[in-house]
């Protein structure tokens, strides 16, 4: 069975940049579409960002786009976020999420806060 495990969050200041890691094990992941989706307190899950399966074909939140870039390195079976120009309004946990047609498997989240 698919096993996600986020990592990366932190505590960053305003402009600054961090990058999530999604590291799998228990399959490969080259079969899955990936998104990062995430949650401030009292609002709910967004999507963020996703990459297909095969082609590769990124795509971003409107809120995000230009700042985050979603990548996939298939020898380690590992998808990452890089996230510049960090807002507070990007504060949250933020999630991946592993999904085909045979179901959808989520990490337990890595906490994202903008302050100064």
């Amino acid at each position: 069975q698919l096993q996600l495990v986020e990592s990366g969050g932190g505590l960053v200041s305003p402009g600054g940049s961090l990058r999530l890691s999604c590291a799998a094990s228990g399959n490969t992941l080259d079969y899955y579409a990936i998104s990062w989706f995430r949650q401030a307190p009292g609002k709910e899950r967004e999507g963020v960002s996703c990459i297909s399966s095969s082609a590769g074909i990124t795509n971003y939140a409107n809120s995000v786009k230009g700042r985050f870039t979603i990548s996939k390195d298939y020898a380690k079976n590992t998808v990452y976020l890089q996230m510049n120009s960090l807002k507070p309004e990007d504060t949250a946990v933020y999630y991946c999420n592993a999904a085909r047609a045979r179901g959808a498997y989520w990490g337990q989240g890595t906490q994202v806060t903008v302050s100064s």
